[in-house]
């Protein structure tokens, strides 16, 4: 085994993963070399300066609640979760009991998942003060 075996069944596939993975790894190293030339550093001058006669800028912490970011990450994990039981709905009857034991462990995970969520206080919403 000290030749490359081009006839292989996934040489193809691994081949268009290498070619992927170094365009990805090129993408992102001409990113950041484009953006570093063209940023401006003097930004922040900018930002706290007076506009015409208007009020004198005062800076504030840019807060956004953890909450928004957990209901999204929730709805995203349910939501996905959900989308799998249309193919297993779909071919229920070829299935037959295995997949239909196999759904019920896959419903009891989630509702698992979902009494931990709400035992936590992952669902409620709360105020910021």
């Amino acid at each position: 085994m000290s030749h490359m075996d081009f006839a292989h069944p996934y040489f193809g596939a691994f081949f268009m993963f290498l070619l992927t993975f170094g365009a990805f790894i090129a993408t992102v190293a001409l990113a950041r070399l484009v953006s570093r030339k063209l940023a401006r550093l003097d930004t922040e001058k900018l930002k706290t300066t007076l506009y015409e006669c208007g009020p004198e800028v005062t800076k504030q912490p840019n807060t956004v609640s953890v909450q928004f970011y957990l209901m999204a990450l929730l709805f995203i994990l349910f939501d996905v979760e959900i989308i799998f039981m249309f193919p297993w709905a779909v071919d229920f009857k070829v299935l037959g009991w295995f997949g239909f034991i196999e759904m019920i462990l896959f419903i009891l995970l989630l509702t698992i998942g979902f009494i931990y969520a709400w035992k936590k206080g992952a669902l409620e919403w709360h105020s910021i003060k």
